[in-house]
C-alpha cells in the first residue's frame, strides 16, 4: 500500500477513501491513520523524497518531513511492537497476581464460614 507518493511535481497522501491528496492537505486524522497504516500493515511504501519531483516548496518542506518520520516508524515497526508486548505482559502478569490474591483471600473467606 502506497502511503505517499509524488506525482505532478507535487506530494501526494492517501487518505481514507483511498484517493490521494495534496500533501499541504494534511490534518492531524490523517496523520494519526497513516501512522497506525504504517504500524499495522504487513507492507508500505512511500516514494521516496526527492525535492526535484516536487516543486512546491510547501509541498517539499511536508512531504519531507513526513517521509523522513514514516519511514524512520517503519524501521522500527518490529521494536515497538516489541516494546508494546513486553508492556501488554507486564500488565497482565501483575493482573494475574492480583487475581490470584484475591481467589486466595476468597477461599480463605469460603473456608472460615464453613468452619
Amino acid at each position: 500500500m502506497k502511503l505517499l507518493k509524488t506525482e505532478n511535481s507535487g506530494g501526494y497522501f492517501l487518505r481514507g477513501d483511498g484517493e490521494y491528496a495534496a500533501i499541504d492537505k494534511v490534518s492531524k486524522g490523517d496523520l494519526l491513520r497513516l501512522v497506525n497504516l504504517t504500524l499495522s500493515e504487513d507492507y508500505v511504501e512511500f516514494d521516496e523524497y526527492d525535492e526535484n519531483k516536487i516543486q512546491n516548496q510547501a509541498h517539499q518542506v511536508i512531504y519531507r518531513s513526513l517521509y523522513r518520520k514514516l519511514s524512520a516508524l517503519r524501521e522500527r515497526k518490529q521494536e515497538f511492537a516489541d516494546e508494546s508486548a513486553r508492556l501488554y505482559l507486564e500488565d497482565y502478569e501483575r493482573y494475574k497476581e492480583g487475581e490470584e490474591v484475591k481467589g486466595e483471600n476468597a477461599l480463605g473467606a469460603i473456608s472460615a464460614v464453613a468452619r
